[in-house]
């Protein structure tokens, strides 16, 4: 059975081997008759039995795979999820940011592993009095009229849905509600699930972001942490702790209300943290945030693209937390800044005046342009996306080329034949996703671009 299933599984290589088989019959037939050689046809039956026995023990024992062309997506830009095939990308993140959309689950209840099912292993369910004030949470800014029982059920749901639930009842034991100071008190089985809870800190909850936190009355448990240990999907907590790549966000009007600054950084990639500094008497911005993006990776770019933005009479100053607001200075700035299409923002930065090409950022690596089959795959993708916008005169992808600096490798240019198309392309492209990565954009000088400039 062992043989017959390594037969079955090399199919190839045992046609081989008959292919092979046949000809060695038919030379020793050939050499027989012409008397081309001393083998009688006995002997030469023996000699072919030698001959097949050798290669099948190198086909059982012996067998090298053969390199196989990995399978590429056909599609690297976003799909819309099912159901939201008729909205815009900006459109659903808003609907998200909105809380109209569920968030989904990071983690599984469980995992499977080489066909074994592995369940997380529950720990203690502590419920004395001793660990109280550390299975107790704070939640502020709670929707009006909210129910004890709603607010205990969305919770339980979330939790299971995160997978940190770690037994099969529910997590939250009770709910006490401050209707006039518009607050409430959650109490949770076990000390482990209440840090777990606190990376909802920032969810939407009937369209009103959460803010949850410690009691006062708080007293860390020793050997216990006290952070969660994950991010969850789609939440944004309202505290940014300090970090290497914790950002500061100067410059901003005071108009501007969290949304908006939220939905400009989230053209860069999807947020950790943000809070937006307010007075706390009057309750409106004093001009400046802190936030951290999930991917670190995308703590440059913003700098990059927001630092020295124009909007409405100031600029930005965007840096990492760490260098110091006061250091800042934007005049310093010398790259254009990179074009966002924001939902509520629109015409409050200075865009520049449109142009027929457009100049893609953050879609591909320069290691994925190597290969000739994934490059023309990435640029058939690019160009069909780009001509549902208007006529694309041209296109350009720099690729690297070993011992040689390519100008602009990892760029990508589109050439439309009028600027009203270049712009209506920039209008639908930013803040999309290509291979699971943010599109930039920006317009570009024809003439550089025509000079290959990059």
């Amino acid at each position: 059975k062992r043989d017959f299933y390594r037969y079955s599984r090399n199919i190839t290589d045992i046609l081989l081997v008959l292919k092979g088989a046949t000809l060695v019959i038919i030379d020793e037939i050939l050499l027989v008759r012409f008397g081309l050689c001393q083998l009688r046809p006995q002997h030469a039956t023996s000699d072919l039995k030698q001959t097949l026995r050798s290669q099948q023990l190198s086909l059982f024992f012996s067998h090298s795979p053969r390199r196989t062309r990995k399978k590429k997506p056909c599609k690297y830009w976003d799909v819309p999820p099912p159901g939201f095939e008729h909205i815009t990308p900006m459109q659903y993140k808003a609907m998200q940011a909105a809380g109209q959309i569920p968030t989904l689950a990071l983690l599984a209840a469980s995992t499977t592993i080489s066909g074994v099912t592995a369940t997380p292993t529950p720990v203690p369910v502590a419920s004395s009095q001793m660990t109280r004030q550390a299975r107790r949470l704070y939640v502020g800014n709670i929707p009006f009229g909210v129910t004890e029982e709603s607010m205990a059920e969305f919770f339980n749901a979330q939790m299971r849905l995160a997978g940190l639930s770690q037994a099969p009842s529910n997590p939250v034991l009770a709910v006490q509600i401050n209707q006039d100071k518009n607050f409430a008190f959650l109490e949770f089985r076990s000390v482990d699930e209440t840090t777990q809870a606190m990376a909802f800190d920032g969810i939407i909850f009937q369209g009103q972001s959460l803010k949850i936190r410690r009691p006062h009355d708080y007293r860390p448990l020793p050997g216990i942490s006290e952070q969660p240990a994950f991010h969850v999907p789609g939440v944004v907590s309202t505290v940014v702790p300090d970090s290497p790549h914790k950002l500061f966000i100067g410059g901003l009007p005071n108009y501007l209300n969290d949304d908006q600054v939220k939905e400009l950084l989230m053209s860069f990639g999807p947020l950790k943290a943000f809070n937006l500094v307010k007075d706390s008497a009057t309750s409106l911005s004093k001009g400046y945030a802190f936030c951290e993006y999930v991917d670190v990776g995308a703590t440059d770019q913003a700098v990059a693209g927001l630092n020295g933005m124009q909007l409405g009479d100031k600029k930005l100053i965007v840096q990492r937390a760490s260098v110091g607001a006061k250091n800042a200075n934007p005049t310093s700035i010398t790259e254009t800044p990179v074009m966002l299409q924001v939902p509520g923002l629109q015409g409050l930065h200075s865009s520049g005046s449109p142009t027929e090409v457009l100049c893609l950022l953050n879609m591909v690596m320069p290691e994925e342009l190597v290969d000739d089959d994934d490059y023309e795959e990435i640029l058939e993708d690019i160009r069909e996306e780009c001509c549902k916008y208007g006529s694309v005169r041209s296109m350009e992808i720099p690729r690297p080329v070993d011992g040689v600096e390519v100008p602009g490798c990892g760029k990508i240019f589109v050439e439309y034949v009028s600027a009203a198309d270049c712009q209506k392309a920039m209008q639908a492209l930013t803040g999309r996703k290509f291979a699971n990565r943010v599109v930039v954009t920006k317009y570009y000088d024809p003439d550089m671009y025509h000079r290959h400039q990059f």
